[in-house]
């Protein structure tokens, strides 16, 4: 088995994929006006729009109600993805902060208040966990 992708469901799909094209530095690949998939090499983050949940049943998804996950992106400088996104992004929950566990993270809600980790390994442990 493979995890391959997320999916985030939003009512405004245009600004939430503009959002995280932004924030990753990563260009959508549109298939219609309700689905749009930002790849990387490891995974793919799905955004669908409301208008996409019928198909899998009704009233299955809804938008802007997660409080329970965190999307994370390894990225190979957390504090220079912060100062591209500050004056950006309207809610940052923690500035770059080196966690116990060895991660420089970055914390922060997206415009439907999902939480985003973006994150650079600074430990040896840390950087051989996540050695490409």
């Amino acid at each position: 088995m493979d995890f391959v992708s997320i999916r985030i469901i939003t009512g405004d799909i245009a600004r939430l994929v503009g959002f995280y094209e932004r924030a990753t530095g990563l260009r959508a690949s549109w298939s219609g006006a309700d689905f749009a998939e930002l790849r990387t090499a490891s995974a793919t983050l799905a955004i669908g729009s409301t208008r996409t949940v019928p198909l899998f049943a009704p009233d299955a998804a809804r938008p802007a109600d997660n409080r329970t996950v965190i999307i994370e992106f390894l990225v190979d400088d957390v504090d220079g993805v912060h100062q591209n996104l500050v004056g950006f992004v309207e809610d940052l929950v923690n500035e770059p902060t080196t966690m116990p566990w060895g991660n420089r993270s970055l914390l922060l809600r997206d415009p439907d208040g999902n939480l985003v980790n973006f994150f650079t390994p600074v430990t040896p442990a840390a950087i051989e966990k996540f050695a490409r």
